[in-house]
């Protein structure tokens, strides 16, 4: 059975424990957490006594109390339910890449997944996990228990990446699958069409779904910083490859990647769906925590 240490080291965890991850809209769910319910008396947690005020009504009196001490309290409740993340996790093929510093992306994109994991439930939220390349791989219905946790882990521990991919589609046919609504974590470098994409994103939203994408990048994705002839190859068509010279396509290849970028980050702001920037290079729960930071202070 797969464990966090497999995942995180002993200071991730440290740094992790505790951070909140609330939801920004109101959820639908059955079990406690910290989000607020869009159903009167449904998940009904008691909170504390108070004393009896004139006006209180007579059918929240704790009568057992009352047998005791011969005063009168009321019993008030939270009407709280948990919130239901499912983290969507690309598994295709360019998310195998290893830059030039060594970093796979799939490693870093695995060590969110079980980070954003652990997070929801310490705070006792439902989680699960979809894993994709041009179909659905794996996929974790959102449960609580801690040993849900580790099936979870045991999934990602096994998982690589594949083949090609389509994320419009696979989104799309994710939208059918999910009966309820919920935060919809997305991690993936988001390499598909952006119209195409976004008009996914909106298919989701209009379910009532939130939405965070965490955009994985390499350092040499950003900023191509090869300099000598070398042969490209496409990650998810093994027999898709170019000799090129990296100064002739340069600029080019940042301008059509700034475009991309843009259009992205605007089409999802239309949307309300956060975009995320995680690049391997940098300490992952740093990330983490920024932004949840971030999140908290909207």
């Amino acid at each position: 059975m797969a464990k966090l240490s497999d995942l995180l080291t002993a200071e991730d965890l440290v740094q992790l424990t505790g951070l909140p991850l609330f939801a920004r809209t109101v959820m639908e769910g059955f079990s406690t957490g910290l989000h607020a319910s869009p159903h009167k008396g449904s998940s009904v947690e008691f909170r504390q006594h108070r004393p009896y005020v004139q006006g209180d009504e007579i059918k929240r009196l704790d009568w057992k109390i009352f047998g005791r001490s011969d005063r009168f309290y009321i019993r008030e409740f939270d009407e709280e339910t948990n919130l239901r993340a499912t983290i969507l996790l690309d598994s295709s093929g360019s998310m195998a890449y290893r830059g030039t510093k060594g970093t796979i992306k799939y490693e870093h994109a695995r060590k969110l997944a079980a980070a954003l994991a652990y997070v929801l439930t310490g705070q006792q939220d439902a989680v699960g996990l979809v894993t994709f390349d041009d179909k659905l791989r794996d996929f974790i219905p959102c449960r609580t228990k801690t040993s849900h946790l580790h099936h979870i882990l045991d999934t990602l521990q096994r998982s690589q990446p594949g083949g090609e991919t389509s994320l419009a589609t696979v989104l799309k046919n994710l939208a059918s699958r999910l009966k309820r609504r919920g935060l919809l974590m997305l991690i993936s470098d988001c390499f598909d069409d952006a119209e195409r994409l976004l008009q996914a994103v909106g298919v989701l939203r209009k379910q009532g779904h939130e939405i965070i994408v965490f955009q994985l990048w390499d350092r040499d994705e950003l900023d191509f910083p090869f300099s000598r002839w070398a042969r490209f190859e496409n990650m998810e068509k093994t027999d898709d490859a170019l000799l090129l010279d990296p100064a002739a396509i340069r600029q080019r290849y940042l301008q059509v990647l700034k475009t991309f970028r843009e259009d992205l980050v605007e089409g999802l702001r239309r949307h309300h769906a956060d975009l995320v920037p995680i690049i391997t290079d940098e300490p992952l729960t740093e990330a983490v925590k920024a932004y949840l930071a971030l999140r908290m202070r909207q």
